[in-house]
């Protein structure tokens, strides 16, 4: 039952790659509107994700909670140094690094399969946690994957493979879910990938979200994109709320 959940979680996570449809329907202003209170509400979403759920669970399967601490630093260094050297998040049409277009899906294709990790391992301790895992990081992939299709188009890619592109590496997030299930075997791996997805939540949030909101001058798109950010950890909350029960 476990694989079924993993596998439909991350054939879901999967098709958010075709949202960057939207792009081709919307109008530049439209989608910049968009984004950004999609941002603040993924910042928030990540934040609650990682406080709300991964990190007290984390802790609960621990006799020593401050063991915790450790995998949850690597996770958010470990995210620092692969945004360095293979993804740098956009979520602007024209992206500073729109030469690198192929190598921002292959950037991609290991976020993605990194996530699938994570939600493999949240459904193996507990059904809740992979849902509300899932909803975590559904949250921040429809804002990411409208960025990464506006990168790859501007890069010199057509609309159409862009979307198949987009697509196909958003698939390893399944390939990801099921490594993580065959890891099942090894508890020690599956306890260490929690704080570390924290870890990685934290980042994301922290260093490539918040930032975005940081870049809006307009004072009401500012309140409106903080308002998304508090809703994102409300919505966080309350479905630790309803999966307490």
């Amino acid at each position: 039952m476990e694989f079924l959940w993993i596998l439909a979680a991350t054939i879901g996570i999967s098709l958010i790659a075709f949202v960057g449809a939207l792009a081709m329907v919307l109008s530049e202003e439209k989608i910049k509107r968009i984004l950004l209170l999609l941002v603040g509400f993924s910042a928030g979403a990540l934040i609650g994700g990682a406080f709300f759920h991964l990190l007290p669970e984390a802790m609960e399967s621990r006799a020593e909670p401050s063991s915790v601490f450790m995998p949850t630093l690597i996770g958010f260094m470990l995210f620092f140094v692969l945004e360095k050297i293979m993804w740098r998040h956009c979520h602007e049409k024209e992206c500073p690094i729109h030469a690198f277009a192929y190598l921002n899906l292959i950037g991609d294709g290991v976020h993605n399969f990194i996530d699938g990790l994570i939600i493999a391992a949240s459904f193996i301790v507990d059904v809740k946690l992979g849902l509300a895992t899932t909803i975590a990081v559904a949250a921040h992939e429809i804002p990411q994957e409208l960025g990464d299709f506006g990168v790859i188009v501007y890069g010199g890619i057509k609309p159409k493979r862009a979307l198949m592109f987009n697509f196909i590496t958003a698939l390893t997030c399944v390939g990801g879910g099921i490594l993580g299930f065959a890891l099942k075997g090894i508890p020690s791996i599956v306890e260490q990938l929690l704080p570390f997805a924290a870890g990685g939540f934290l980042y994301i949030a922290a260093s490539d979200l918040v930032p975005e909101l940081h870049k809006e001058k307009d004072r009401i798109r500012t309140w409106l994109s903080f308002a998304a950010f508090i809703i994102g950890l409300v919505f966080m909350w309350v479905v630790k709320l309803i999966f307490a029960h």
